[in-house]
């Protein structure tokens, strides 16, 4: 067996759903169309986009030995209706991959351990590999990435979605000085749909294919820092973290497996945890009840925000009290928040 051929039976054996390899110059647009991004302000606060862009648009830049882009796809498909939180307006709605284990750590480790096989087996058949792994926290343009990989296309909602994977997954990839044979493109497959696009509640997509961050509910709630529009935080509804209705909306996910690390399973204190407990919650508690979730890096006050937002937009006046007591927050925008959802719920 050939050592690609090898390392995708492997790969799947640590649990991936699909691995597909690509050069780290096969998407020669990338700088352009970041830069444009950028250029169109619709990165919003995430400066660390234009900061990093030589790198991030240029993945040759980020290591130059490297010759082969290992792109995987590791599935965490919800086990029920992702939507299902986001109608119990006194509860808050956490996005699909935040309510179980913190997905950097699960697919690093699983990486590593595919990285060191890998680098083994090559030893064993005369080769002396190099590799560098990467989850979402490295300047590596993922997603375009593994589409030039072979493993899905970048859907009208600008998220990766392939035929046998729907969209619910998550990327890594391994960058190595081997020489592997490249698979073939994924052929974009939305066709005249537009699911996608008419679910968003704050109007993200300006065009098919093209996402303003600075209007999205994932990005409002995690990225941005200090108060948002009050006309988007109306829109907002009860999501305190992330969002997804983009993704629950594509029809591809009719045909996705289910996710089978069980770490991703959704923690039932985060399926629809009641408003009220977490506006409560001062920074120990907030770090104790997050521990070990990808939550717990955007801080009890911006958390406490969100929260402050979805009690506002529940119409719940039973929850004024809640509010009532955080208008005095030492952090001016949970005080504000606060004094927002109390003219809401007390107009």
């Amino acid at each position: 067996m050939g050592l690609k051929a090898a390392l995708a039976a492997r790969a799947r054996a640590e649990g991936f759903a699909a691995m597909g390899v690509t050069r780290p110059d096969a998407v020669p647009e990338l700088a352009g169309r970041l830069a444009a991004f950028v250029e169109a302000g619709r990165h919003g606060q995430m400066g660390w986009m234009a900061e990093r862009m030589p790198w991030r648009g240029d993945p040759a830049a980020l290591w130059a030995e490297a010759r082969s882009v290992i792109m995987l796809a590791e599935l965490y498909t919800p086990d029920e209706d992702p939507m299902a939180a986001v109608a119990r307006r006194e509860a808050g709605a956490i996005s699909v991959y935040a309510r179980g284990r913190d997905y950097h750590d699960v697919v690093k480790a699983r990486l590593k351990r595919l990285g060191r096989w890998l680098i083994e087996e090559a030893r064993q058949r005369g080769e002396t590999p190099e590799i560098k792994v990467f989850v979402d926290t490295a300047p590596v343009m993922e997603k375009p990435l593994a589409a030039a990989a072979g493993l899905g296309w970048q859907g009208k909602h600008t998220n990766l979605l392939g035929r046998d994977l729907g969209n619910w997954f998550f990327l890594g990839a391994i960058f190595t000085t081997l020489e592997l044979e490249p698979d073939a493109p994924a052929r974009e497959n939305c066709g005249s749909c537009t699911a996608c696009l008419q679910a968003c509640p704050t109007a993200a997509f300006p065009a098919p294919f093209q996402l303003d961050a600075r209007r999205c509910i994932s990005y409002l709630t995690i990225e941005h820092h200090g108060p948002v529009d009050p006309e988007l935080r109306a829109l907002i509804g009860n999501r305190i973290y992330g969002c997804d209705d983009c993704l629950a909306a594509c029809p591809w996910n009719k045909f996705a497996a289910a996710a089978t690390e069980v770490k991703y399973a959704a923690r039932d204190d985060l399926r629809a945890p009641p408003l009220a407990e977490l506006a409560a919650l001062d920074d120990a508690g907030f770090r104790a009840r997050f521990s070990g979730s990808p939550i717990k890096r955007i801080g009890r006050d911006r958390f406490v925000r969100n929260v402050l937002y979805a009690i506002g937009n529940s119409g719940a006046p039973g929850l004024a009290p809640v509010a009532e007591a955080l208008v005095a927050d030492p952090d001016e925008t949970v005080a504000e928040a606060a004094r927002w959802a109390l003219t809401r719920l007390r107009p």
